[in-house]
Parts: structure tokens; C-alpha cells; sequence
């Protein structure tokens, strides 16, 4: 435990004014309830979220001017996802440098992607109250720098439907669902028409030639409908 806390001080590499807040933001919910007094990483969470948000909406803002704002949001929305930022906190080795309760670090939470992700946020929070915005800024763009050339230059498969599922559970505690509206087409030569549903509504629908593929251009058309509504 404390050699990995050791080895993501070193990773990082700031000279921290107030170590408790890297502590913190380091303290998963479980080890928090089975410490009384211990204080958990969600507010830091929070607050490190939003810094993500500012720092990657003003770099993308600055790095292409003649993109529209729903493009913009799209690619913040590639980058900070939970998988980008899970593998950036494996990178960092934040997993092993966990406080985290027994039962959830014997069921692999230090392996969690929604962990690894929160995690990470927190310390950008940490970083932030510590630092200040231009030293939060810089270890989140340095970190995250492969995922963003990644997004940029097309190298990362697009997953629409995980993208609109962050979406939905950020805003709300229910999920989307899918259905296939429409078969059409020999065996050989199928298309297959799905939608995403959301409250009784259609988000968006899609086609394919597989019932995965109609699922992820029906995610793509509720995204580009929700973003270009704000």
C-alpha cells in the first residue's frame, strides 16, 4: 500500500504542500466505511471532473478553431471516458496505491475501470486545491496525451454506445436500452434497424448489417442529437 502511495508520488512528481488531499483523494468509499473518520474520494471526484472537463474543452477549443460545438463535445467526450481514464491510472499505478476496504480490494477493485477512473479524477482534484489550474492542467494533458492523439487521429475505435452510457448515468441514475425495430433481407445479406431507448423515448435510430453494428449507429444518432441540443 504505502510503497505504491510512494511510487505515485514519485510518478507525478510535485513537491505536494498538503499530502492529506493526495491521501483523499486515494480513499475509496469502502475503506472509508470501514474506518470511521476516514473521509471518502467522492468530493474530490467531483471537483476533479470539472477540472478535466475545463482542461480538455480548452484544449480542444484552442487546437481546432473552425470545429463546430458539437464535434468539440464529442472528442472531450472520447477523451475523458472511463476506459481513457482507467488506462491512464493503471499507467500511474493509482490501483495499487488504493486505501480501499478489504472486501472490495478481494473482489479486484484495484482492477476497475469506474474505480480506476473516479480515482484518477480525484487526484486531478487533489492536484488542483494543492497546485492550482496551470499544475493540474499540465499533469492532465501530459497523462492523457496518448489518449487524445488516439481520438485525433482516429486510432481509437469509436464506442458509441459506452460513450452515450457515461452520458446518461453523469445526468441519471437509469440506462438506455436497445431494440430491433426492423429485419429486413435474406440471410446472407441481413440489415437490421435498432433503436436506443430512454424514458419511453427513441434517442436515436440506426442500421446495420449486424444487430451490434444498427445498436452503435442508433448510439451515434441519440449523441449527435443530445450534444447538438447542449
Amino acid at each position: 500500500m504505502f510503497d505504491g502511495f510512494n511510487a505515485l508520488v514519485e510518478k507525478i512528481g510535485i513537491d505536494w504542500n498538503d499530502k492529506a488531499l493526495l491521501c483523499q483523494a486515494l480513499t475509496h468509499g469502502s475503506y472509508a466505511y470501514e474506518h470511521p473518520g476516514a473521509v471518502s474520494n467522492q468530493r474530490l471526484e467531483f471537483l476533479g471532473d470539472a477540472v478535466l472537463s475545463l482542461v480538455v474543452s480548452d484544449y480542444l477549443y484552442r487546437t481546432f478553431p473552425d470545429k463546430a460545438e458539437g464535434e468539440l463535445t464529442r472528442l472531450r467526450a472520447a477523451v475523458v471516458c472511463e476506459s481513457s481514464l482507467a488506462r491512464v491510472a493503471r499507467e500511474l499505478g493509482i490501483g495499487q496505491a488504493l486505501f480501499m476496504g478489504r472486501g472490495e480490494a478481494h473482489s479486484g477493485g484495484r482492477e476497475r475501470p469506474s474505480i480506476l477512473a473516479d480515482a484518477f479524477e480525484a487526484v486531478l482534484g487533489a492536484l488542483y486545491l494543492d497546485q492550482g489550474l496551470a499544475v493540474a492542467a499540465e499533469f492532465a494533458l501530459k497523462w492523457l496525451g496518448p489518449e487524445i492523439a488516439d481520438v485525433l487521429e482516429g486510432r481509437q475505435e469509436w464506442d458509441y454506445k459506452t460513450e452515450l452510457q457515461e452520458f446518461i448515468q453523469k445526468r441519471f441514475p437509469e440506462n438506455v436500452s436497445y431494440a430491433i425495430l426492423k429485419e429486413e433481407g435474406p440471410d446472407h445479406a441481413k440489415r437490421f434497424t435498432a433503436g436506443v431507448f430512454f424514458q419511453g423515448k427513441c434517442l436515436g435510430r440506426g442500421e446495420g448489417r449486424s444487430k451490434k453494428e444498427a445498436e452503435q449507429q442508433a448510439a451515434r444518432e441519440a449523441l449527435e442529437r443530445l450534444f447538438k441540443g447542449g
